[in-house]
């Protein structure tokens, strides 16, 4: 696996790429206590300035953790294209309705009563460092350079990680 560090509009580009093929993150706050606390959360958009945004219902625990302390990890997975990515940074709770208007569609309609229950809230989560793994070849050519590298003990490039400064 070979090493690249990313920074500044690399690493915002190559995050909102990465967030937006997994979607799906384990979203962890009270990171200070153990255990943590962690939920899956879907993205509902990456902004241009790299901000990753969710929906959450006001009176959820993750809305009560945060409001004692902004620290969020971000933990994306998806073994089928060999894509993770963890990220770092801080989340804040909006309540502004033309944000909610904004990223609310009906499939939210699951966990909220439309774009105007007063329970809904949005997380705008700020990354401010990341580490990542991707493999660019599929899942079968991975598998035949590793069972090369078994056979024959040599090193073979299976992806790219890195750390990503925001």
């Amino acid at each position: 696996m070979s090493t690249e560090n990313l920074t500044s509009d690399k690493a915002k580009s190559t995050l909102k790429d990465m967030v937006n093929d997994i979607k799906v993150a384990m979203f962890a706050t009270r990171l200070n206590q153990q255990p943590l606390s962690v939920v899956p959360m879907h993205t509902k958009e990456v902004d241009k300035e790299g901000n990753i945004w969710f929906l959450s219902r006001n009176d959820s625990d993750h809305n009560s953790d945060l409001l004692k302390s902004p620290e969020t990890q971000l933990l994306y997975s998806d073994p089928g294209s060999m894509k993770f990515i963890s990220v770092y940074g801080t989340s804040e709770i909006i309540t502004d309705q033309a944000v909610l208007d904004d990223l609310y569609d009906s499939k939210d309609n699951a966990w909220f009563d439309g774009e105007k229950d007063p329970n809904l809230t949005a997380i705008k989560f700020t990354p401010k460092e990341a580490a990542y793994w991707n493999n660019d070849s599929n899942k079968l050519i991975t598998f035949f350079k590793l069972q090369a590298a078994a056979v024959t003990g040599d090193n073979k490039d299976i992806g790219t990680s890195g750390k990503m400064d925001l």
